[in-house]
């Protein structure tokens, strides 16, 4: 979505945009792409690739001492297209999207003279650390730790090589100039193509949490709220029904049999899925950038109780435009609050949408971006 949302918001301006993706088995392109406008427009191409953990190239990456979760973004096939493309065409920006895309900045340098943009969706690294600090398992927290700091060197090493950085949040910003990134930089949040509210009548008594849930921080914290939120939200307050929605749900919560729970799974229309239910709740424990399905849900209006985690990186105002909570207790003591105050919850939802009106619009993000480029071709 936030790649989406950065090509159609520079399309918007009156750019000339081609795009070139990996396809993986994670996210796959879709069948009929190639007939889609959106196609069309920007020219574009996929190249398949196979992300899937190979133990042999992850103990190799390991005795190097290399990232292994860069490494098995690299593609030949990829590489000998982008060099076609980029030699039969002339570009005034590369825009790469996210530090995975980094081995093949060697390949753009040989072959384009146009300034290259990093957009760094995260400080990458600092998820991998916080995900090893909450695994308990001993070897599995040892190899965790090795990946975010191979990752950690490879990106200090990279963000210092392209022309430009656009975070998504000014506290990624900071945190890469902390770290020596001296390049020129600016923070763009995620934008989103707003429309009219439609009046819907959301179920009551509902919480609901949507995110892609083969993305290893969704799944730690849909955890930990199952087994430390759920059991005392459920006993205060019975009439409470929670829905799980997502792409790829892990097998262990599909079979989940908890009582006032349903697991959807992947949604066809996440709108109509948000719209539906009353009270969004973002348990998020680790990462960094921009959570977007907050600001989708924010977009439509939704009551949002979230981590000082999950908000990171919104300019929120708790218990203005949404609630914050960090503990099990916290969570409670929110839903409480939205469930005995309706108007509460309305009012909240209010202020969410009004918040991304004014800070979150698409064409006036990119009309940004638009500048930050110009900057580095002067």
């Amino acid at each position: 979505m936030a790649m989406y949302g950065v090509t159609q918001g520079l399309l918007d301006c009156g750019h000339a945009v081609r795009v070139l993706s990996l396809s993986s088995d994670k996210h796959p392109v879709a069948a009929d792409m190639e007939d889609t406008v959106f196609a069309r427009q920007t020219q574009f191409q996929s190249v398949s690739i196979d992300l899937t953990i190979n133990p042999v190239d992850a103990t190799i990456a390991l005795l190097c001492g290399e990232s292994y979760n860069v490494k098995r973004f690299y593609s030949k096939d990829f590489d000998r297209l982008l060099t076609v493309i980029l030699q039969s065409e002339t570009f005034d920006i590369v825009h790469v999207e996210s530090i995975f895309m980094a081995p093949y900045l060697d390949t753009i340098r040989r072959f384009s003279k146009a300034p290259v943009v990093l957009r760094a969706h995260n400080v990458e690294h600092r998820i991998w650390q916080q995900i090893a600090k909450g695994e308990r398992r001993h070897l599995r927290r040892w190899y965790l730790k090795h990946l975010a700091l191979s990752l950690r060197q490879y990106e200090l090493e990279k963000v210092n090589i392209f022309d430009g950085i656009v975070c998504i949040t000014e506290a990624d910003a900071d945190m890469f100039r902390q770290l020596g990134c001296r390049k020129r930089m600016v923070s763009i949040p995620f934008g989103v193509d707003l429309k009219p509210l439609t009046p819907t009548d959301p179920e009551p008594n509902s919480l609901f949490h949507i995110g892609s849930m083969d993305w290893m921080p969704n799944q730690a914290s849909i955890t930990w709220f199952l087994d430390k939120v759920w059991p005392l939200l459920h006993r205060e307050m019975p009439q409470l029904h929670l829905y799980l929605a997502g792409r790829r749900m892990p097998t262990q919560l599909l079979q989940s049999r908890l009582e006032g729970v349903t697991v959807v799974g992947e949604v066809e229309d996440s709108g109509k899925f948000i719209a539906s239910k009353q009270i969004n709740i973002v348990p998020l424990l680790s990462g960094s950038g921009i959570r977007i399905k907050i600001i989708e849900a924010m977009s439509l209006g939704k009551a949002i109780v979230t981590t000082s985690v999950g908000a990171a990186g919104i300019d929120y105002t708790d218990g203005h435009n949404l609630l914050i909570a960090d503990t099990a207790e916290g969570f409670v003591n929110q839903v409480r609050r939205l469930i005995d105050n309706p108007e509460l919850s309305v009012a909240l939802g209010q202020n969410a949408r009004k918040l991304v009106e004014t800070h979150y619009c698409r064409k006036a993000l990119a009309e940004r971006l638009s500048s930050f480029y110009e900057t580095l071709l002067q």
